[in-house]
């Protein structure tokens, strides 16, 4: 073990202090989970305050603090806080973002994460993403989201918002007539799986297991893996809720989860397992294999993008599934599956929790798609700050009558055919650009020669909705080993003892990396992108579902 990993595997002050924190709050918090009559009256009374609340919001987290970088878009644009006003008045909340957009007010990824400065004209503004964090938001659960040539960036949520949220799952669950189900998740240890139990547990159904993809054990993670678990069980204990330990369940032998499935199916019971879109597709075909009957299961499934292949591995064991788009930063889910779908992956957006604008259909920012999605927070106890702040994704929105019953709740706003154009995401781990890069340009054509543009990395789909990585390295770099370079990309994107780490365990576990001796693939320009999304196919699907028969907002 080098001596950074040393060090980052220590458990420093803060983490204790966070800890303690934590444990502080959380026997009220489990003591106090929502009634779907309280569910109901939160989500309504949102929607009513929705104006009222952004604009409170905005002018004390943005136009209260001179260094806010939102601050410093707006006063180059001239808009003080009466203008916001006035836009508000005339067009709503969304009308206002996409006025704002248009001048400049808005933060792509990049910008966001501090990978880059923000530009405008001749101004030049440098973001910390620290400086974005909610100062009225209190911190409770750790979590981290993707990193770039670092260690990602590290941020806690409020048990506030874990409840906001919450009273949506409670309404989602009711509609679909879950909030009686035995609940399960199967994930990767951490703040991810934390909050999962946390929202359940407030929404009035508590998981009865916790299924872990990695051991939190593995001496080389970081030791807030271990002990997380065991702080929300015990912290379960004082409240007087049950909270289960993580059981390590590997991803590539899920057959325990299907057999505690089918337990609960002959109980006469409902088992609801909250997973990875391709964690499903994994337990789904290892049923069938096993012969294990899984017919009236339910599953929630997002993390990955979901497609018609993978729907079709749950209906094959007479299950269905879900959906729920989310995305770290803003604190968790931003849509629940529409129970009327036009598309696969077609999910009802939480409007009273976040507003969500497609600005750019017109081409105005060069280098984004049409179809990108800006996001904006709209709670006070949200994490971030966000004022049209891309996520990396595009998608299809529409509006449009579905007649289910999460429309009925006020939610009449859809997305589908959600895909990133800026990272990849297997097995619920994300990889971004600039991370790839870096492995595929510097640290392979180092070890094993060859140029830059010698390697490149493509993600897709087989057929019967598994993911594959496939790492492309051009034969003109020479004889090399397949297994010496597929080790040596795993270990590149590995480095650390946090999130990085159970991405590399994650995907050696799955198999889903192969090298194979294929030129890299080059754009009808005759460029070579080194993470290779298939985007496209993706392009070819959202054109399609663009086109006029479907209304745009």
């Amino acid at each position: 073990m080098t001596h950074a990993t040393h060090r980052d595997s220590r458990i420093s002050f803060s983490d204790i202090s966070l800890g303690a924190r934590f444990l502080c709050k959380l026997p009220t918090f489990l003591r106090r989970p929502l009634s779907r009559e309280e569910a109901n009256a939160i989500q309504r009374r949102r929607l009513e305050r929705l104006e009222v609340d952004f604009l409170a919001l905005v002018k004390q987290t943005i136009y209260e603090d001179p260094a806010s970088p939102y601050r410093q878009l707006l006063n180059l644009v001239g808009c003080e806080y009466g203008d916001l006003e006035r836009l508000v008045s005339q067009g709503g909340v969304e009308g206002a973002l996409r006025t704002l957009f248009l001048r400049g007010v808005y933060l792509t990824v990049d910008e966001f994460k501090g990978r880059r400065p923000v530009v405008r004209g001749r101004a030049t503004i440098a973001v910390d993403p620290s400086h974005l964090r909610n100062p009225w938001s209190a911190f409770h659960v750790p979590v981290r989201s993707s990193g770039s040539r670092g260690p990602g960036n590290e941020f806690s949520i409020d048990l506030a918002f874990v409840r906001e949220h919450a009273a949506n799952m409670n309404l989602v669950l009711n509609a679909c007539g879950g909030l009686d189900w035995l609940h399960g998740i199967w994930g990767l240890p951490g703040g991810a799986a934390v909050l999962q139990l946390l929202r359940y547990s407030a929404a009035g159904c508590p998981p009865t297991r916790w299924f872990s993809q990695v051991d939190p054990a593995t001496p080389t993670l970081h030791p807030r893996y271990r002990w997380s678990g065991q702080a929300l069980h015990w912290g379960g204990v004082v409240a007087g809720v049950r909270l289960p330990r993580p059981l390590f369940v590997p991803i590539e032998d899920p057959l325990p989860i299907a057999h505690w499935m089918a337990e609960v199916l002959r109980s006469g019971h409902t088992p609801h397992l909250h997973t990875f879109a391709s964690s499903v597709v994994r337990l789904c075909q290892a049923a069938l294999g096993a012969g294990v009957d899984l017919q009236g299961a339910r599953f929630t499934i997002g993390g990955e993008p979901v497609t018609e292949a993978r729907l079709n591995a749950v209906r094959r064991v007479g299950a269905e599934a879900l959906l729920q788009y989310a995305s770290i930063e803003s604190g968790g889910t931003i849509g629940s599956g529409c129970l009327a779908p036009e598309a696969p992956d077609d999910v009802h957006l939480f409007d009273d929790l976040h507003a969500l604008i497609q600005p750019n259909q017109d081409g105005e920012i060069p280098g984004l798609p049409a179809s990108a999605l800006f996001i904006s927070s709209l709670r006070p106890t949200a994490p971030f700050i966000l004022l049209n702040v891309s996520m990396g994704d595009q998608a299809v929105m529409t509006r449009r009558a579905c007649g289910c019953p999460l429309e009925r709740l006020g939610w009449a706003t859809h997305l589908h055919t959600i895909r990133s154009y800026e990272k990849l995401t297997s097995a619920g781990m994300t990889l971004l650009d600039t991370d790839a890069i870096r492995v595929l340009e510097e640290v392979l054509p180092a070890r094993f020669g060859g140029a830059p543009i010698d390697y490149q990395l493509l993600e897709d789909e087989a057929d019967d909705g598994q993911p594959r990585l496939r790492l492309l390295v051009d034969p003109a770099v020479g004889p090399l080993d397949p297994t010496r370079v597929a080790d040596a990309f795993l270990t590149a994107i590995g480095t650390g003892t946090g999130r990085e780490r159970l991405r590399e365990l994650l995907w050696r576990d799955a198999g889903l990396l192969r090298v194979e001796r294929l030129a890299p693939r080059t754009t009808a320009s005759g460029k070579i992108l080194h993470l290779h999304l298939e985007r496209t196919s993706q392009a070819r699907q959202v054109s399609r579902a663009l086109s006029p028969d479907h209304p745009r907002l």
